[in-house]
């Protein structure tokens, strides 16, 4: 049959430059584990900020892959 089955996780990637790097490294470290990833979509960004200055960019990412 064709029907298939997707596992959904959560993960955080960060970075000290901004949101896109921060994401696609959350992406990248979830590809070095997973195989046949399909959908990630940004859900939540944010900073951590150490005396008054942002010190890493923040990206939650929920990552779909199939599941075998």
């Amino acid at each position: 049959m064709g029907d298939s089955v997707y596992k959904v996780i959560d993960l955080v990637g960060t970075s000290q430059a901004n949101w896109e790097i921060s994401a696609d490294n959350a992406v990248y470290a979830a590809s070095e584990s997973l195989k046949d990833i399909r959908v990630a979509e940004i859900t939540k960004l944010d900073m951590t900020v150490e005396d008054g200055k942002i010190t890493d960019y923040r990206a939650r990412v929920k990552v779909s892959f199939k599941k075998d």
